[in-house]
């Protein structure tokens, strides 16, 4: 550079085109003014130093939109929940074998596991008792996966896991019993259960009966799947009746012959009792089909007459495929109508004077 000369900063070549003057002049205008807007803007606040507590209790998001619970006391149940204590309280153990018993409080087993309702629907009530549960697994977790709760079910005592199938069934809220075990030439054999006999001693029928007793938990009674010389006759049914009666459970009948033995001895004993003579199932009845049995019941029930109490009743049959889905068809159609409701077995089983008379011996809370 001569010397005297004034120097000049020298661009580098690219900027030597006019356009691209341009292109960089807007670019440093640009940083320019976010730096200008960044140095306007307040320091961030440093985070709160880290201490043992914020580690222990770390603050919660906030959840925007949110529905509220309901009160606990609009909440569905559908059974009572019972404290450990007082469900080991209504459970013995005599042989190794653990039965049901009444409890210290009198609290009597068909009561703590029955399946609540809503009293307040319509008087006219129809159920559906689903009997031999358990001797074919595919359809038994079908018939607990799909029916509705207000379905109750009878499982086979030697169903193989019999308490975890009882608990499956309970928490879809279907109301569950026993079958007794009984000769029964139209029903599943059982497995590991010896069948009461009429020719068999009665303590040993009693026995066979306790060995079905403790095979689960949570049940509100046995079924008698149909007449037999067990049913008809008093003398060999008053020592099993008297065992259940003892232990606070109660007895669902399949007769459609009338009054049984057993019935009276229900009375007599003071037991809440169930009869069934209408079996929806084909199998068992020989004739028409699962949704026209149904339909059939549903008519009967809300049929207007000069009775003074509304009817009700329920229906039996067997765990089959086709009568899973007619059922499940049947209970939407149920949904929009008004004239029935549909309730478990509980809903259907009369209490009568020495029935009603233990049942005042239980606490206020323990009552139905």
């Amino acid at each position: 550079m001569a010397k005297g000369v004034a120097s000049r900063l020298r661009l580098p070549a690219f900027l030597g085109n006019g356009y691209a003057r341009a292109y960089a002049l807007i670019i440093g205008l640009t940083i320019a003014c976010a730096a200008v807007v960044h140095a306007s803007l307040p320091d961030a606040p440093a985070p709160p130093p880290v201490t043992d507590n914020a580690l222990l209790n770390p603050p919660r998001p906030r959840v925007m939109g949110s529905l509220k619970l309901p009160p606990p006391s609009q909440l569905k149940v559908d059974f009572r929940k019972i404290p450990p204590a007082e469900r080991d309280d209504l459970i013995e153990v005599v042989g190794g074998q653990r039965l049901p018993k009444i409890s210290a409080d009198g609290w009597m087993p068909w009561i703590a596991y029955a399946r609540r309702f809503d009293a307040a629907g319509p008087a006219a009530r129809v159920g559906l008792l689903m009997i031999n549960l358990g001797a074919d697994e595919p359809l038994t977790h079908r018939a607990i996966d799909e029916l509705p709760g207000e379905i109750s079910f009878a499982f086979l005592p030697g169903t193989p896991d019999l308490p975890r199938w009882l608990q499956l069934a309970r928490d879809r809220g279907h109301e569950c019993y026993l079958m007794l075990p009984v000769e029964d030439p139209s029903g599943p054999a059982e497995r590991g259960i010896r069948p009461i006999e009429g020719n068999a001693d009665p303590a040993e029928n009693v026995q066979r009966l306790r060995t079905a007793m403790s095979r689960g938990e949570g049940y509100v009674g046995f079924v008698v799947p149909g007449p037999s010389v067990v049913s008809r006759s008093d003398l060999i049914a008053r020592p099993l009746m008297k065992e259940l009666a003892d232990r606070g459970l109660a007895l669902v009948e399949i007769n459609p012959n009338g009054v049984s033995a057993m019935y009276r001895l229900t009375v007599e004993l003071g037991m809440g009792y169930a009869r069934s003579s209408t079996v929806l199932d084909y199998k068992l009845a020989g004739q028409g089909s699962v949704d026209s049995n149904l339909e059939r019941l549903v008519d009967w029930a809300s049929e207007r007459t000069s009775e003074k109490t509304a009817r009700h009743d329920f229906g039996v049959l067997q765990p089959d495929n086709a009568a899973i889905d007619a059922i499940v068809a049947w209970r939407q159609r149920l949904a929009h109508q008004s004239a029935v409701s549909l309730v478990p077995v509980i809903g259907h089983v009369e209490c009568r004077e020495a029935c009603l008379a233990r049942l005042r011996k239980q606490p206020a809370q323990l009552k139905p």
